[in-house]
């Protein structure tokens, strides 16, 4: 298997996205896109959490259950697409950057580090940015400007 590289998927959606609107989060460098995918810490059995939001850089997973969670560690997340996307899973390789714990659950804000299956992140990626644009022209709302 060939280790993605994530310079090379940011340099390409930087050329995709030229001209087009950033999603809901525009102060980020890299947009990201708000997911309903599920995703597992590799090595907690049974323990299922959600992936609220991801770019290319990073994503932020809310935990429903108690996880012993630390930032500057590293961790590795498999990550189960909405079906509609119609993409296998995927790991990702990831360091905690924050924790906000609230009580027994809490959202936990990642960097990503690599993606053993590149070409499915970077492909699950493209199908939240093309979905994401798509509801935007739907709904009527005019594309942002870039700065």
């Amino acid at each position: 298997m060939t280790e993605f590289s994530i310079k090379r998927l940011q340099e390409t959606l930087h050329k995709q996205n030229a001209g087009f609107e950033k999603g809901p989060e525009y102060h980020r460098s890299h947009v990201r896109y708000r997911t309903f995918a599920r995703v597992k810490f590799r090595g907690q059995v049974g323990k299922e959490n959600l992936l609220k939001n991801i770019s290319v850089l990073g994503c932020c997973v809310e935990c429903t259950s108690l996880a012993d969670i630390r930032v500057d560690s590293q961790y590795t997340l498999e990550v189960i697409p909405e079906a509609a996307s119609g993409i296998g899973y995927f790991d990702l390789e990831v360091k905690a950057v924050w924790v906000q714990a609230t009580g027994y659950s809490g959202d936990v804000g990642f960097t990503i580090i690599a993606s053993p299956k590149g070409k499915l992140f970077q492909r699950y990626v493209d199908y939240l940015s093309w979905r994401d644009a798509k509801q935007r022209k739907d709904e009527g709302v005019p594309p942002e400007k870039k700065p």
